[in-house]
């Protein structure tokens, strides 16, 4: 199989290439067009770097020219799968830069949309990567796949967009398109902003746990590699124009998932700061992953055997985001702005 995938130095996406290279090993050969802006880090995929079946190609799904290489495949045959994961993912940086998360999350799913739609006799799958926080929060119950979507912050709002282009280039040109809305990932590779990286590598410098609030917002928390096995499964037993929940079951509450990071770690409690709630914070996520589980998909991991996994992993990978750390100049604007209030 022939793949192009978008934002594959950025979390999710290097870790669905390692995936498809574990399983498939030389049966697959994977086209990387990625940015690499601040999340994106190619060196992720360093021991795939002058494979025959590997090839990376730093653009912007936004530019019509940069998606038309990408989609020459590796050897210049072409593609049979497109997953884009390629986005502007952040919600606190969505509340200050908006119009960034639309040129990417909708624009950007366009221009890779009209390059497809060009491929179309040869493109197996589109699968269009979105998110649970295109629903916006619920009380009680879950969220399944037909409920109206209600993003309440420019980044869901963004991200609804693009679902709902890929969905119309679906109806429109009957593209084989298939939208997935995934909860919250975690696991190796995450940029250290999100809540588990951030509060991980916090933990380990001994500095504060910014708990938005009062630390009660529920998540359902997806390992990654259970992610990636779900993508891996659609692309073969999907069908187009559908949308699919990709859920972990594993809801916690933010402060829960805060103390078992430092328990793991073996650090205090005192380390943890209440800091003002955001904008636009929803309560909680909750989808349902009945249509999914009745194709007959399944995940097995243990959520605290992942999560420990996950700490570990950056418990011994200090050298990797400590650097992150250390060169990016909007981490640390991001950082600041975390306790410009405590």
């Amino acid at each position: 199989m022939r793949y192009l995938v978008t934002g594959g130095a950025g979390f999710i996406g290097s870790n669905f290439i390692r995936y498809i290279f574990n399983k498939y090993g030389a049966d697959a050969q994977v086209v990387n067009l990625d940015k690499l802006t601040y999340a994106g880090i190619r060196e992720n995929l360093a021991e795939y770097e002058g494979s025959k079946n590997y090839r990376f190609v730093h653009g912007d799904i936004a530019t019509p020219e940069d998606v038309a290489e990408a989609y020459k495949g590796v050897d210049g045959s072409g593609v049979d799968v497109v997953v884009n994961f390629a986005a502007e993912t952040h919600v606190d940086r969505s509340l200050m830069e908006a119009g960034t998360f639309i040129q990417t999350d909708v624009h950007g799913v366009l221009v890779l949309l009209e390059e497809a739609r060009k491929n179309a006799p040869n493109l197996r799958r589109f699968i269009q990567i979105s998110t649970d926080e295109v629903y916006g929060s619920i009380d009680q119950g879950s969220f399944t796949e037909s409920d109206p979507l209600n993003p309440r912050n420019p980044y869901s709002a963004s991200k609804a967009g693009g679902d709902r282009m890929a969905y119309a280039y679906a109806q429109t040109y009957g593209m084989p398109v298939v939208v997935t809305r995934a909860s919250n990932n975690f696991g190796p590779y995450q940029y250290p902003e999100k809540l588990i990286p951030l509060f991980v590598t916090n933990a380990i410098d001994d500095q504060p746990l910014p708990l938005y609030g009062d630390g009660k917002n529920i998540r359902d928390w997806l390992f990654v590699d259970d992610h990636c096995a779900a993508i891996d499964f659609l692309i073969e037993n999907g069908s187009n124009s559908e949308t699919y929940n990709i859920g972990g079951g594993n809801e916690r509450e933010n402060r829960e998932i805060t103390q078992k990071i430092l328990q793991i770690v073996g650090k205090p409690d005192s380390l943890i700061k209440r800091v003002s709630d955001r904008q636009g914070h929803d309560r909680r996520y909750s989808i349902d992953t009945a249509k999914l589980n009745n194709l007959g998909f399944r995940w097995t991991t243990d959520f605290d055997d992942a999560l420990e996994r996950t700490v570990r992993w950056y418990v011994a990978n200090e050298p990797w985001w400590r650097a992150i750390k250390e060169r990016s100049a909007e981490y640390k604007a991001f950082y600041a702005k975390q306790y410009a209030n405590r």
